[in-house]
């Protein structure tokens, strides 16, 4: 990897480390959900970088991709396991990090997403497999007895790109891919007292493009060019303030332009943790770029 790109994944890293250590300390019972999230990301562009995606605000036994609506009135409340996942951009160079705030009493829950994230870095070097960092997390969820989200991963990591092969799974799997030196990975372990898989909710509020096409509506036009710079990164629904731009996603979702992501959630009354750092393998092992 490139001195000056390496320097921007750390520059990104640093930033959202720090973003997301102040943030998880200031939510509290009874805080706005919208208030956190606008003021999280208007703190990644004062410290001069961009979003790689909104901040994603999961609650409960939701695991990953809900993130604020327009007016949205969440509050957050007493019991509540609260996952944050950042993503800071810097010249397209990612750094994507998560953490868990417990409003309840469920500290080891927490532990056991955050000890198998800390196991699977103190393996990572060259030529690892993908399916022992997996071994890795499930054991030491499993141990906290608690389940491995099988059907969420970790993934590769690669400029203006949020997930790329290869997957990193939560479970131990037969062989895999190979971790290779100069490569950006970020590992996210995810543990639940639920089913250990994740379905689709109705709820979308983040989306990306995934094609170019002719687009002839005059607001889906501009919806198009509103988010041309994010390069296909994702987006958010509350980033629109014309109603007539927030139904065009509707419409360029179904040409296939777009792509939704619903919320993804265990089982109704599960509770769900994530930890995730971004990492960049070197000869003996890795840079942590979100400590």
């Amino acid at each position: 990897m490139k001195d000056e790109i390496l320097e921007n994944y750390l520059a990104a890293g640093n930033l959202a480390a720090t973003i997301l250590r102040e943030s998880a300390q200031e939510i509290r019972v009874g805080r706005s959900y919208l208030e956190l999230v606008e003021s999280v990301e208007a703190r990644v562009k004062d410290g001069g970088a961009d979003l790689a995606f909104p901040l994603n605000v999961s609650l409960n036994e939701d695991a990953a991709h809900d993130t604020a609506s327009t007016g949205d009135e969440r509050i957050f409340g007493r019991g509540d396991v609260i996952k944050l996942d950042l993503g800071v951009q810097i010249d397209g160079y990612i750094a994507d990090t998560a953490t868990t705030v417990d409003l309840g009493n469920n500290e080891l829950l927490l532990e056991a997403s955050r000890e198998a994230l800390e196991a699977a870095i103190r393996i990572v070097r060259p030529g690892v497999t993908t399916g022992a960092i997996g071994a890795v997390v499930e054991r030491e969820i499993v141990r906290r007895g608690y389940r491995p989200i099988a059907n969420l991963t970790g993934h590769g990591l690669d400029r203006y790109v949020q997930h790329r092969d290869p997957p990193i799974p939560n479970i131990a799997i037969n062989g895999g891919s190979v971790l290779e030196e100069g490569m950006a990975y970020a590992i996210e372990p995810f543990a639940t007292t639920g089913s250990g898989h994740v379905g689709e909710k109705t709820r979308v509020e983040i989306y990306s493009q995934i094609a170019e096409k002719p687009v002839r509506i005059p607001s889906a036009r501009a919806v198009m060019e509103q988010i041309r710079d994010r390069q296909g990164l994702p987006f958010s629904r509350r980033w629109f303030h014309d109603k007539k731009m927030e139904f065009a996603l509707s419409g360029l979702v179904r040409s296939q332009v777009l792509h939704g992501y619903p919320v993804l959630a265990d089982v109704p009354g599960s509770l769900v943790s994530q930890h995730e750092h971004t990492l960049v393998v070197t000869a003996d092992g890795c840079i942590v770029t979100t400590r």
